[in-house]
């Protein structure tokens, strides 16, 4: 059994995650609405980031500091990126402490050691290692030292980055892994997705598979439930008017609301392997085939393909018996639409 908090991955359905990120408009206001509104329409967690631009880098001018030229943040230098993104620290308490109280999970990202020590004192239900740290071993080998279920994203990591972080769980003794499939790019195209990655992770490593979702729209969410993501991450922003720098590819709470139903229908649309006969298929079986007298036969007749027939409705024999009957002689008087019997 996999729980994170009270929810029960092997047998839950989807466990999806609404990721605060940076769409808080650095006001805890909002922040604290933002996780209401989560609640209100179905997402099973809130998620926060716990970092400081100090934490982060270093607040440098040199070139290597400034973000992608060719990304949604051109220009900027990662120090400021991170000052003006960051949620703060003294908020935290308060969100915690809210989200408990409305009845929505709650748990965060530690980006660095310190972080995972501020984290513990919130009891949180799982952690959550980014698609950039995947590769800071430390980082994972510490926060997986706490036992609590944790959820890593792949966007930067090769096959045997994946590999290395899996290990390092599992030599901590903690086997409650979920892998999520994540393209590292904001928003990331559908082409880029190749979700057939999400059953593979599951096989490949031996964890629980999800996907941390990027992409623009309700589609690849939906098609990572059909192959079986056990976990869902999207980004969710109250209002995309509050701006900031992840707003570009959050869902809003219409948005969210509508992934949500539409995750949750697909998982009732894919059930379960099922072959039983229960009562709705027991009564539909009355529309099919079955054996009936086509014309009037009288006792010692020879039963042929003129005066028996695999007709609607279903209430008389097997069509599989038809050439069983065929060619038999009528024990007694039959007439139109009596079911035929089988001597």
């Amino acid at each position: 059994m996999f729980k994170i908090g009270s929810f029960d991955l092997k047998k839950d359905g989807i466990f999806i995650i609404a990721e605060l990120s940076a769409n808080h408009g650095n006001e805890l206001n909002i922040a604290l609405e933002t996780i209401k509104a989560a609640k209100e329409i179905g997402a099973n967690a809130i998620k926060i980031q716990t970092y400081s631009p100090d934490t982060m880098t270093l607040n440098c001018d040199n070139e290597e500091f400034v973000a992608n030229p060719n990304g949604p943040w051109a220009g900027t230098k990662l120090y400021d990126l991170y000052k003006e993104a960051m949620l703060p620290w003294e908020w935290h308490k308060q969100l915690f402490d809210y989200a408990r109280k409305i009845g929505i999970d709650i748990f965060s990202s530690p980006f660095d050691k310190s972080a995972v020590d501020f984290l513990e004192q919130f009891n949180p239900s799982a952690y959550k290692i980014a698609s950039f740290e995947i590769t800071d071993h430390e980082l994972i080998r510490y926060t997986a030292s706490k036992m609590r279920p944790i959820i890593i994203s792949t966007g930067i990591a090769s096959i045997d980055e994946i590999q290395d972080a899996v290990d390092i769980c599992r030599a901590e003794n903690n086997y409650n892994i979920v892998i999520l499939k994540c393209t590292s790019a904001y928003p990331a195209s559908l082409s880029e997705a190749n979700l057939l990655t999400i059953p593979n992770i599951a096989q490949t490593f031996g964890v629980i598979s999800g996907f941390s979702d990027h992409t623009l729209g309700n589609t690849a969410p939906i098609v990572a439930t059909t192959l079986g993501a056990k976990v869902l991450e999207k980004h969710f922003i109250l209002d995309k008017s509050i701006g900031g720098a992840d707003a570009h590819f959050s869902m809003d709470k219409n948005e969210f609301s509508s992934m949500v139903q539409e995750i949750r229908n697909t998982e009732k649309l894919l059930g379960k392997i099922d072959y039983s006969m229960n009562e709705k298929k027991k009564n539909s079986r009355h529309s099919s085939r079955s054996i009936y007298i086509s014309k009037d036969v009288k006792e010692g007749e020879t039963f042929t393909k003129e005066n028996i027939k695999t007709v609607r409705p279903g209430y008389g024999l097997h069509p599989k018996y038809f050439y069983d009957i065929l060619g038999t002689k009528a024990k007694k008087d039959y007439t139109l639409g009596d079911r035929a019997e089988l001597i």
